[in-house]
């Protein structure tokens, strides 16, 4: 199979109260990274297309169908919406694929299920958003109330267009909310899709409305509108101190899920062939643009050489490639100033001293077009390097060594940020010693990259607040009210 080469630019329009609109501004770009050509113009929303938007959301959420449907005919609706995507699962895998440039055997077996999977757990918790009896004192009957938070706006990254949607579309409708989605500028046909399917399989107008445009402008306008009661966002840390100053004007509540620098930890006790096969796709899965990738891998210093030799052998294997070919596992980086960020960033290694073992460069797949970075693996790096300190986002690895357990937890706390973290032992009590020590929201032990919808996913420090998935992504999108009964 080979890249698809579109043979007509689309136009495509903002889906706002249940109708599609061209907006009143200009329209950009969207490329597809394997073949830098032009895939779909899209309108870039002005405050005009969000008000409107959030006007619509807020009108369903108060007046229209939705907010006197049954929680029990919610979660229908979202098992319907779960059910309709998984028909549609390659229809979507090519869009994502085509617009992302990650991998169709990802998109197609990972990134679209996982999407399905979302929106059918939470349709199971839609009626089960539950208050309280109180037993308070004094002659009064006290229970609680666990309403919608209101109108969210959802603001997602490029990486993982569609789910990462579904994390906070899903629980926010489960609960009886509306929503504003902004997808990324570079990944919005997937958001736009959603839309049609979530109108076909009848959510009332106003329930779910997508504007596009890049955050600066579109994001802005949304973060800012004070008819928005929620913001949920995933992206840098730099944007989500942006929006964080943004919202205080509103005291808009916010979740925020960030940046990482997840550290890897491989103990001389480990099975070393699952940990390189672990450390590996750690790093490379999703061309290194994953939130949680392993970026800094941490080897126990009397099996460094026999590890590192087997991991080199293997990441020269991650050849990028065309992104609709079966055996492809490593494909174009998002765009053109990405894949230049990521290159600055193997030059900062080589020019700190870091010894370059593997890629080191752009990648020429077809008559050098495309946004491709080689599996590019760093040695002998040290702590206060950039590339050991700043988050890459793309397909590069810097290995540290250590000694013993107790270097390993504090050299993997010494960054601003805790999103993940793995270790690789043998040894379960060092495993749970590790898992408590150090501070990131998710700790993998023998395993990297596991996810779960019933399983919450979120930051400590810099990486961000507030948990998506699991039973824990309901607190981010219900707020509680106290009723109290004078019994006298």
């Amino acid at each position: 199979m080979s890249v698809i080469r579109t043979q007509a630019v689309e136009t495509k329009k903002l889906f706002v109260g249940g109708r599609w609109l061209e907006g009143t501004g200009k329209v950009f770009e969207v490329i597809n990274p394997a073949t830098e050509e032009v895939i779909a113009l899209i309108p870039e929303a002005t405050d005009i297309e969000v008000g409107a938007a959030v006007t619509a959301a807020r009108r369903a959420l108060e007046e229209g169908p939705w907010a006197k449907m049954s929680a029990r005919q919610r979660g229908r609706l979202i098992y319907k919406l779960a059910q309709r995507i998984s028909e549609r699962t390659d229809e979507l895998a090519r869009l994502e694929t085509m617009n992302n440039g990650k991998p169709f055997f990802e998109s197609q077996r990972v990134d679209i299920p996982s999407t399905a999977e979302c929106f059918e757990y939470y349709a199971g918790w839609a009626d089960k958003v539950e208050g309280e009896t109180i037993p308070v004192d004094g002659p009064y009957f006290n229970y609680t109330l666990r309403e919608p938070v209101g109108v969210v706006g959802a603001i997602v990254p490029w990486n993982f267009p569609l789910l990462l949607a579904a994390y906070k579309v899903a629980p926010a409708l489960a609960c009886g909310n509306t929503v504003v989605l902004k997808p990324a500028e570079q990944t919005p046909l997937t958001a736009l899709k959603l839309a049609e399917l979530i109108q076909e399989v009848g959510f009332p107008d106003g329930v779910f409305n997508v504007v596009t445009g890049p955050g600066s402008t579109a994001g802005a306008a949304l973060v800012e509108h004070p008819g928005v009661d929620k913001i949920a966002f995933t992206g840098s840390t730099q944007t989500g101190q942006e929006i964080m100053r943004a919202a205080a004007g509103t005291l808009k509540k916010l979740s925020l899920e960030l940046g990482g620098k997840s550290p890897n930890i491989v103990f001389a006790d480990a099975d070393l062939d699952a940990a390189v096969k672990g450390a590996v796709s750690g790093i490379f899965y999703g061309k290194g643009e994953v939130c949680t990738a392993g970026s800094r891998l941490f080897v126990e210093e009397k099996i460094h050489d026999q590890f590192m030799e087997k991991l080199v052998e293997r990441s020269k294997k991650m050849t990028p490639g065309d992104p609709f070919d079966s055996k492809t596992r490593l494909g174009p980086l998002i765009s053109k100033e990405q894949m230049n960020r990521v290159l600055n960033y193997i030059e900062s290694g080589k020019n700190e001293g870091a010894r370059l073992l593997a890629g080191g460069k752009r990648a020429n797949v077809k008559d050098g077009k495309g946004y491709f970075v080689e599996a590019t693996v760093f040695d002998n790096v040290d702590q206060g390097m950039k590339i050991a300190q700043e988050e890459i986002f793309g397909p590069v690895l810097s290995t540290l060594r250590f000694e013993n357990f107790d270097e390993a937890v504090n050299r993997a706390n010494q960054t601003i940020y805790g999103l993940a973290a793995a270790i690789w032992t043998k040894d379960l009590k060092k495993a749970h010693a590790f898992a408590k020590a150090v501070k990131a929201g998710t700790v993998w032990v023998n395993t990297y990259g596991n996810y779960d919808s019933a399983s919450p996913f979120g930051g400590y420090k810099m990486s961000g607040f507030g948990r998506e998935l699991g039973k824990a992504a309901l607190e981010s999108y219900t707020q509680i009210k106290s009723v109290w009964v004078n019994l006298e």
